[in-house]
């Protein structure tokens, strides 16, 4: 009896084991599919790969306290929980090497992992780690590579860990130095594109660079994880950062009271404007829109607003930087036509068709962007130095902006530098116009003041107009310092030199007034 006792137990255990051979080998297939190449349509995304690996490892049965597998591109491990977890710390020199990663990498999970798990739902716990060492599975619109093309995933069990206020300490090495690139911590982002099945965002995470080498992200939820790596300039020094903010948001908030008042009292006057004070005012409305949306967007970009709202002020935002800049090349438009057409500068519709061309070529511009790649717009990073730290310190500060360098090129230097070199040429027109003007000494005497008035005047419309955005393009080298300074006064302040400029246009066209009245005045005297 005992020796069939034996012989049971045996052949139990024998079949227990063959059951988790069985279901480990499962998993082990599936990693190998989602490895083989896939030409043409492929009946399974890369999605349903992905949530038919987690589902498979969450269900596998092993013996002891944590599972590994891997191939040539994928390495996943599994360990059982309970909820006296302290904490766990994954190194990849303490793991079976993989031939495709290199690189060193780690991660380090805090004990707060599993408390509200436990909380709410105490049982024994499954943490899954995922390590792809290939892009192929997260494709996404921007223009940028991963380091080393890691992505490191976590998840724990069923549900969903967010919100922790331990960190996990997700770090990526490289076998160089990361100077000169931008870095930033990302996870996939699922069901945030139309396109595909998620995006990168940086919400919840936070970029740190403890050596040259080294990136470390530390992230309050479990996900998959990468990091972005863009070729860049070099980093804007932290300790700049604070007074070119403050001069921002000063200048744009002066800005925005500026133009507010500048249009009230145009509103507020009731009198019969020309064309040249509409075209004013509609620059006037255009600043206030970009600086009230520029104001408003590092408030968007913290991670606690949903993405949405980032996209849609980025969205605005670029539509009213291209408006402004399209009133601008109005601007210069309609100085030509006053100087070099002063007959027959009758257009008919005129305002109705440069406001089509100010406000509606941007928009069209914008939508068709939005149409074609949404994703050009979003939360944008910024990567700040900070020297002070112990070794290097790289940071990222997060505005809601253009994030795809493509459209940055294109639709914001490229669109810039056109209005710019136009304002520019009109300039140089008008002043050699005024110059020669001016010259005729043969001509009256009020002749010759009144061209010297006007060239100081079309100076000062021309180079609050336009010319001050052209120092965006001298962003390097020995000019990036004084340039940071420079574009931020001359530009945050936009507004209030407009309202200066305003002012003083109608103080002068008052005085004229005066004169005429007074010379008329006189004249009815004499009679």
């Amino acid at each position: 009896m005992d020796y069939y006792a034996a012989l049971f137990l045996c052949l139990c255990l024998v079949t227990a084991q063959s059951g988790t051979a069985e279901a480990s080998q499962e998993s082990l297939r599936w990693m190998e599919k989602m490895e083989m190449p896939h030409k043409g349509r492929i009946s399974i995304s890369f999605a349903e790969f992905i949530r038919g690996l987690e589902n498979r490892l969450l269900n596998a049965s092993f013996q002891g306290s944590n599972l590994t597998l891997q191939t040539s591109t994928i390495q996943t491990l599994v360990f059982k929980l309970g909820c006296d977890f302290a904490g766990l710390s994954l190194n990849s020199v303490a793991l079976k090497p993989v031939p495709q990663a290199p690189v060193r990498h780690a991660m380090q999970f805090p004990a707060q992992l599993t408390r509200e798990t436990c909380r709410t739902r105490p049982r024994d716990l499954r943490l899954i780690c995922i390590y792809f060492f290939t892009a192929r599975y997260f494709q996404n619109d921007i223009n940028a590579s991963l380091l080393n093309n890691y992505v490191l995933g976590a998840q724990l069990g069923r549900g969903h860990v967010n919100n922790l206020t331990e960190m996990i300490n997700i770090s990526f090495w490289h076998n160089q130095s990361l100077e000169g690139y931008s870095v930033t911590c990302v996870f996939w982002k699922e069901e945030a594109s139309k396109h595909r099945w998620g995006v990168w965002s940086p919400e919840g995470c936070r970029t740190e660079h403890p050596s040259p080498s080294q990136v470390l992200c530390r992230c309050n939820h479990l996900s998959y994880f990468a990091v972005l790596m863009q070729i860049s300039p070099a980093p804007m020094p932290a300790e700049l950062l604070v007074p070119l903010t403050y001069i921002s948001i000063v200048g744009c908030s002066v800005s925005v009271m500026a133009s507010l008042l500048t249009i009230l009292l145009h509103f507020h006057a009731r009198k019969q404007s020309d064309s040249t004070t509409h075209i004013h005012m509609n620059l006037h409305t255009s600043v206030l829109l970009l600086n009230v949306t520029f104001l408003l967007s590092p408030v968007l970009a913290m991670p606690s607003v949903p993405e949405s709202a980032c996209t849609a002020l980025a969205a605005i935002l670029h539509y009213a930087l291209l408006s402004c800049l399209t009133w601008m090349a109005i601007e210069g438009f309609n100085l030509y036509l006053l100087l070099g057409r002063v007959y027959n500068i009758y257009i008919r519709r005129y305002m109705l068709k440069l406001g089509a061309v100010g406000w509606g070529v941007p928009a069209f511009l914008m939508l068709l962007l939005l149409a074609i790649k949404s994703s050009a717009y979003g939360r944008h990073a910024i990567p700040i130095f900070d020297s002070q730290e112990n070794g290097t310190g790289l940071q990222n500060v997060s505005i809601c902006w253009v994030r795809s360098p493509e459209v940055h090129s294109i639709l914001v230097m490229g669109y810039g530098g056109l209005t710019s070199l136009f304002n520019l040429v009109v300039l140089a027109w008008v002043l050699r116009t005024l110059h020669r003007l001016k010259s005729r000494r043969g001509q009256e005497k009020a002749l010759s003041t009144r061209a010297c008035r006007d060239t100081i005047t079309v100076l000062g419309l021309t180079v609050l107009l336009g010319t001050t955005w052209a120092l965006a393009f001298f962003s390097f080298g020995v000019f990036l310092l004084p340039q940071l300074f420079l574009f931020t006064i001359f530009n945050s302040f936009y507004g209030f030199f407009l309202f200066l400029w305003f002012c003083s246009q109608r103080c002068h066209s008052e005085a004229e007034v005066e004169m005429k009245m007074e010379a008329c005045s006189s004249s009815q005297t004499m009679l």
